[in-house]
């Protein structure tokens, strides 16, 4: 299947190649914007029971966009290495060796180059370098939630060098793309570049405007990822399936919704050793600046052998065996206040609230109760949202796939705009 990945991209290249070269130039330009979140939270049944009280910058970041004649670029500097170095405190929340702490993602979160084909019934455009692989829902970052959610990493595919390959038919989308498997082990340790192309990915989006609810998205993906928590290769490879639909739309106010629904597959020399599923459903309103929003997710996480730090997992895992399977069911809301602007610059104060259960689905060695001291936990946060410049954009919609395929769209939910899901949430 890598094989044919690639000559699907190799293939698509040479298709749209001459209609690139005859594109008509614009003129260049340059978009800039910076964005951080003052965050404290407070966690009940932390591990050990305790009741931690935390504060720190969250999701620091500087993102552009560029554009020079026919070629296009993004991309976005994440400082969370500097900030987030023990995580950030989200009972629940697991990858990349953290477990109920969100990791910091990479300093080089996204640099993408390519181009695409004029606007035409048909059209097609190609991309490549470090970035946001075509599976799966929207990255959290740029959704109502500060908190990410438990399906983090069986929703979304980040931090990849990938080359991918996009096509827009009026309402159709369909992406391919190439990448490798390995999962960052700190935010400053690139991919193993001779791991290129080892996995891949597919997304197929279907967009309209509907009467009523707004412009709809309904998507299905599948992704082969090779050894993802093993940075040699020989780890375990994964099989993903996600498939959401999504609604956005803006009158009297905006409205944002999305239901996603995705599996992860543990697979060891062919063989199917364990299966991690998600349901998560989540929505917002905003109006004149005030904004709620409501999450509800039960999601499956492995469980894993903790080192002295218990909210840290060894990687690579010392063998292909787990401690057991649990189930977390979390319903969150999260309430917008107005912002406070100073030309381009703004702060919006916000405050979460989520009530979290685990459960343990498996006979297994791992058991919530006696690890947390109750399988009922608590977060409140409450923060500031810091801006200036441009909203980043929908993360992992490159080319003609980050285009609006409908004829109604609104300027103020426009394609880069419309995964802020409501300015509220910003």
């Amino acid at each position: 299947m890598n094989r044919q990945a690639v000559q699907l991209i190799v293939s698509s290249a040479l298709a749209f190649g001459g209609s690139i070269a005859q594109a008509q130039d614009a003129a260049p330009a340059l978009t800039l914007g910076a964005h951080a979140i003052g965050l404290l939270t407070r966690a009940t049944s932390t591990p050990r029971g305790r009741t931690l009280t935390e504060g720190y910058l969250t999701q620091p970041i500087i993102s552009a966009d560029a554009r020079l004649g026919w070629l296009r670029g993004t991309g976005m500097l994440n400082l969370e290495g500097f900030t987030l170095r023990r995580g950030e405190l989200d009972v629940g929340e697991w990858g990349e060796g953290y477990v109920d702490r969100r990791h910091p993602h990479a300093y080089l979160h996204e640099l993408m180059l390519g181009a695409a084909t004029p606007d035409a019934p048909v059209a097609a455009s190609l991309y490549a370098g470090r970035g946001f692989v075509p599976f799966g829902s929207d990255d959290p970052m740029s959704r109502p939630f500060v908190s990410y959610p438990v399906d983090h990493h069986l929703s979304q595919i980040l931090e990849r060098l990938a080359v991918i390959a996009a096509v827009r038919a009026r309402m159709l989308i369909i992406e391919a793309a190439t990448f490798d498997g390995d999962e960052p082990l700190d935010p400053s340790t690139p991919q193993l570049a001779r791991r290129f192309a080892d996995s891949w990915s597919t997304r197929g989006t279907l967009s309209r405007s509907l009467p009523l609810l707004g412009d709809a998205e309904l998507s299905a993906s599948y992704a082969n990822v090779k050894s993802p928590e093993y940075r040699e290769g020989q780890g375990m490879d994964q099989r993903k399936a996600h498939a959401s639909l999504r609604l956005a739309g803006n009158g009297g106010f905006s409205r944002y919704a999305l239901f996603e629904i995705a599996r992860t597959t543990d697979v060891d020399h062919g063989r199917q050793l364990y299966v991690f599923d998600a349901v998560l459903a989540e929505g917002a309103v905003c109006r004149a600046g005030t904004g709620l929003a409501l999450r509800l997710e039960r999601s499956d996480r492995p469980e894993e052998e903790r080192l002295l730090d218990l909210f840290r997992a060894p990687r690579p895992a010392t063998d292909v065996s787990i401690l057991g399977i649990t189930q977390w069911t979390t319903l969150s809301a999260a309430i917008a206040l107005p912002p406070l602007s100073l030309s381009r610059a703004h702060a919006a104060p916000f405050v979460e609230l989520a009530r979290i259960r685990v459960d343990r689905t498996t006979a297994a060695i791992f058991d919530p109760p006696r690890f947390y001291g109750s399988n009922l936990m608590w977060r409140s946060a409450a923060g500031l949202r810091i801006g200036v410049g441009h909203d980043h954009k929908r993360e992992g919609h490159y080319g003609v796939a980050a285009r609006p395929t409908w004829s109604s769209l609104s300027s103020s939910l426009h394609a880069h705009d419309m995964s802020s899901s409501t300015n509220c949430f910003r």
